[in-house]
């Protein structure tokens, strides 16, 4: 082992992700800090000790956005690894996305959100956002399992969007 590979620390971070989708709509937020700093993506956040996914995920979707919804499933944990100024730091995120239902609110910035907002599906999936890593392959995870109960399935999203926005 290098004397730079004694160096090397790791720091694990644990958050959870509210995906909500309303209509044609996604509920996503503009990031205000590091590591996405100007890139769209879900509200979200770290959990707090003892947290679980679910309570964290609401918590910060009223925190930063304040709307109000309801928690159902969680789709499968995302990997980010981020390197802040200190090289020999890697700072792992293990994201948690967790399906929403709306129930009240219309999104306000708050907390650590520059600005919050409801974005047409479709523009999201087309990457037409300056957006964060693997939004659009989550969005599409949560539409195939709020369609086919299975996030497996991202494939089938464009020809089953119709039948979600009615949900």
């Amino acid at each position: 082992m290098s004397s730079q590979d004694s160096r090397s620390s790791s720091q694990l971070i644990a958050s959870a992700l509210a995906v909500v989708v309303r209509a044609e709509k996604v509920l996503l937020v503009r990031r205000r800090n590091r590591p996405d700093r100007g890139m769209w993506g879900f509200p979200g956040g770290k959990l707090n000790d003892g947290e679980s996914a679910h309570t964290a995920a609401t918590r910060e979707l009223f925190e930063e956005t304040g709307v109000t919804a309801r928690a159902g499933i969680t789709l499968s944990t995302l990997h980010l690894k981020y390197h802040p100024n200190d090289p020999d730091l890697t700072v792992h995120y293990a994201m948690t996305p967790v399906l929403f239902e709306w129930i009240e609110g219309e999104p306000i910035a708050n907390d650590d959100a520059l600005e919050a907002g409801w974005h047409v599906v479709q523009d999201v999936l087309e990457g037409r956002l300056a957006q964060s890593q693997n939004v659009d392959a989550t969005l599409r995870s949560a539409i195939a399992f709020a369609i086919n109960g299975n996030s497996k399935k991202p494939h089938q999203v464009g020809s089953v969007l119709p039948r979600i926005i009615s949900m």
